[in-house]
């Protein structure tokens, strides 16, 4: 496999890990790195990088992270933003991974764009609520600071450097799997 095939592969992945925590963030950054000529786009998706998608992601973006620092609401996002992620993971990643075969391109997009944001996504759920659980509420803003913070490194380092991307995405990953285990409930013993 080539060397830019497998940085395009980083870029998707890196891009839908930051869309488990935020949809629309990553979904700008790669509009503006397309619209700035940093990275090319599956051909059909040029339009990502066209002005007004970068302001319309922009706009989102922005609405969607002020969202998230409101206590309750933010719980309700992660409700509606489950089925999102998933496609904003599928769509990052099939729209970077240029010359490749359609079914291998979809089916990348699918399981390893839309599966990290899921997962991603339903860990960083389950972690928002038992904040608010636990903290009335309280402590969902540091949540969301951390959360934004992780997908706005992860997009970033996406762009500029997929390879630490990756690196970051595995950790990230190791981290959420953590969580959601000690979230879960223990399984009742069987005699």
């Amino acid at each position: 496999m080539e060397a830019e095939t497998m940085l395009t592969i980083f870029l998707g992945i890196g891009l839908a890990a930051s869309a488990g925590f935020r949809v629309f963030l990553p979904l700008f950054a790669l509009s503006m790195a397309a619209h700035t000529g940093m990275w090319e786009l599956n051909p059909g998706w040029e339009w990502l990088g066209s002005l007004s998608a970068l302001i319309t992601l922009g706009v989102a973006t922005l609405v969607e992270l002020f969202a998230y620092f409101i206590p309750w609401v933010d719980n309700l996002l992660d409700s509606l933003s489950m089925p999102l992620a998933a496609l904003a993971g599928t769509a990052v990643m099939v729209s970077t991974l240029t010359g490749m075969d359609p079914v291998i391109t979809w089916s990348l997009a699918i399981i390893a764009g839309g599966g990290t944001a899921t997962a991603i996504k339903g860990a960083s759920a389950g972690s928002r609520l038992a904040s608010s659980l636990g903290t009335g509420g309280l402590a969902n803003p540091l949540v969301s600071t951390v959360e934004t913070a992780t997908a706005s490194a992860i997009s970033l380092a996406s762009i500029l450097a997929p390879v630490l991307a990756a690196f970051m995405v595995i950790i990230v990953l190791a981290l959420v799997f953590r969580i959601y285990r000690k979230l879960r409930p223990p399984r009742k013993k069987s005699s």
